[in-house]
């Protein structure tokens, strides 16, 4: 089980579609290789930024395969409506030799319920237990997890190695104090671009999903690295983290709305790349 592949940096990918407003796969597999070559550790999809809501759970299935089978490593999110879907999904990224699981609670259906939470993980966590995975803690889902519901989940399902938190600094500080400190081979993954030095200096991070990182990878991993350099002690790179970090930060900012999608989609557009002209939705 390699538990590294959430460390370093790894974009979240959005999903290109054409004018009939279907997934372009091939578009989709160009940048996940582009983005691999850059020096990103692994890629996400379908995630939200992947629009996965607005997807067929068969069009999230050939983007994962696609993507595994062009050699590209693949951290497979498993959002859905009900738990028979996410099941579905794990075990199909099990299947097709993905790498990782990005473990999404439950949504509009007793989304606030410890004890639904807890079986919708699990059945989850089951389903691919030769994939090691992170829970995805994100205030947009209308559910926190704690630490007594990750370490009673992680007790029985050891291949729950990870902790990725989207909130903000406080967040992300409870999540190093309560979660990932309390245990050496349990990683924080930092799950929004405005805090990417904060997690890694402050919090100990041992990765960053990044969402900008589809538009401009090259600063994007020069912040991961210059940030871990700083959470080393060396007092140059944290000075260059924080310029980098202050340089980043509007566009950064777009990672925390709702409409981050929009917004990275007309960037990509910005750069030069057709592939982000049509959204999903009109």
């Amino acid at each position: 089980m390699r538990t590294g592949i959430f460390t370093g940096c790894v974009p979240a990918l959005m999903t290109p579609c054409d004018e009939q407003r279907k997934p372009n796969y091939d578009a989709l597999v160009e940048k996940g290789l582009y983005l691999i070559e850059q020096g990103m550790s692994a890629v996400v999809y379908c995630g939200s930024m992947g629009d996965w809501p607005l997807l067929t759970d068969a069009q999230r299935m050939e983007g994962v395969s696609a993507l595994v089978e062009a050699g590209v490593p693949v951290i497979a999110g498993t959002g859905a409506i009900n738990s028979e879907s996410a099941v579905a999904h794990a075990a199909h990224a099990q299947r097709v030799g993905a790498q990782g699981l990005m473990v999404i609670p439950r949504v509009l259906s007793r989304g606030n319920s410890l004890e639904a939470q807890r079986y919708h993980f699990k059945a989850i966590l089951e389903a691919a237990a030769d994939l090691p995975a992170v829970i995805y803690n994100s205030p947009y889902y209308g559910f926190t997890t704690r630490a007594d519901l990750f370490f009673s989940l992680r007790s029985e399902h050891p291949n729950l190695v990870g902790f990725k938190e989207f909130g903000g600094f406080g967040d992300l500080r409870y999540a190093s104090e309560h979660i990932t400190s309390k245990d050496p081979d349990v990683t924080l993954m930092i799950g929004v671009d405005t805090a990417v030095y904060h997690g890694f200096v402050n919090c100990g991070a041992g990765g960053a999903i990044t969402g900008i990182g589809n538009v401009l990878p090259t600063e994007v991993l020069l912040l991961a690295e210059l940030s871990q350099k700083a959470a080393a002690g060396d007092v140059i790179a944290r000075r260059r983290a924080r310029e980098l970090d202050e340089a980043l930060s509007v566009l950064s900012s777009f990672d925390e709305g709702v409409d981050l999608v929009l917004y990275y989609k007309h960037l990509m557009v910005l750069e030069g790349d057709e592939n982000y002209l049509h959204h999903f939705n009109k």
